[in-house]
């Protein structure tokens, strides 16, 4: 089991022979900074000063060929052959509250949300705790790589994770996970990861902003907020994306929650403009953010998912409406 030594400081853990370097780290308790977890965003680069790796995605997109001249590997794709010298500064903020585990789980049951997005509900070998909000990584049979989903519902002592996921079209992960997984079939899962997590002390108004599978995150968050004492008398405002009214949903799972309709609304978006009979609202998701709460958004806690597009213009909105960065919540996925 090789041993991972951070230069300068007395720092070091132990890596399973099958396991990365940043995930390692997480389950060492470590604040090993990261993000997506599959090689994209680049947040976890740090810098191999001495021993051998293996790269996991040889073509990961969060690696320039720059990083790779200076001798920089992205910790979520680098399996240790040896014993690793690294440079890399840890973050508290990135220290798990409940350190990820690997283990197995098996399907135990499948319903279809829309058209194109299903939930499928796994249950884990062992319960192990996740905070509303965050992520795991599945491994599925025959389909090369992990594959970043966030769970739909919250803690259970039941060791139940649900994840609402929409089909990509000819992918591998999903085309298996629809076409080829039937309940009793067993996966592996990994998890908990992400930041984008509910701030139960934060004390404001909630707005959630979400798109296509990015449904699943915003539903978690909503549910633990509807459930927690702390929350009462604050509202949540729910707002879903699609492009025409058949991709749009979730509205049966917020209505299914203590005061739907006073405190927690529901507001959802279509893009097409040949959309006929809808009497909802039109547009983008930041764009119908920003008309209904304006000014207000500087004083809730966001919390967003959903396609890169979307983020990227929902981040450009909340900057250019001045709303700290502390008080916005999302995790990066490509």
């Amino acid at each position: 089991m090789p041993t991972i030594a951070v230069k300068g400081s007395d720092i070091q853990w132990q890596c399973a022979d099958d396991d990365t370097i940043m995930r390692s780290a997480l389950r060492a308790g470590l604040g090993f900074p990261y993000e997506c977890n599959v090689g994209s965003c680049g947040n976890c680069r740090f810098d191999l000063l001495d021993g051998d790796i293996e790269e996991l995605r040889a073509d990961a997109p969060g690696l320039s060929a720059r990083d790779r001249e200076r001798g920089r590997r992205l910790g979520c794709q680098a399996r240790p052959l040896s014993d690793c010298t690294v440079k890399l500064r840890f973050m508290p903020q990135y220290e798990s509250r409940f350190p990820p585990v690997r283990q197995s789980a098996v399907l135990s049951a499948v319903r279809d949300i829309t058209h194109d997005i299903r939930e499928f509900r796994f249950t884990l070998d062992r319960p192990v705790r996740f905070l509303a909000g965050q992520y795991a990584l599945l491994d599925l049979p025959g389909v090369a790589g992990s594959r970043a989903y966030s769970m739909a519902n919250t803690d259970n002592d039941a060791g139940e994770w649900h994840f609402q996921i929409r089909r990509v079209p000819n992918g591998a992960a999903t085309g298996k996970l629809f076409d080829a997984l039937s309940v009793g079939d067993r996966i592996g899962v990994d998890g908990p990861y992400g930041m984008a997590y509910f701030r139960e002390e934060a004390g404001r108004d909630i707005i959630c902003l979400a798109g296509g599978s990015g449904l699943s995150p915003m539903v978690s968050v909503t549910r633990a907020a509807a459930a927690s004492p702390r929350f009462a008398g604050r509202s949540i405002d729910f707002v879903y994306g699609g492009r025409r009214a058949r991709d749009i949903c979730g509205e049966d799972m917020l209505a299914a929650l203590p005061r739907f309709g006073t405190h927690i609304r529901y507001h959802p978006v279509v893009s097409a403009d040949d959309e006929e009979g809808w009497s909802g609202h039109r547009g983008f998701v930041h764009e119908v953010a920003e008309r209904l709460f304006c000014d207000r958004l500087r004083d809730c806690e966001i919390y967003f998912a959903g396609p890169p597009l979307m983020g990227q213009a929902i981040q450009k909105m909340l900057v250019d409406r001045g709303v700290p960065p502390a008080q916005v919540h999302f995790d990066q996925f490509y």
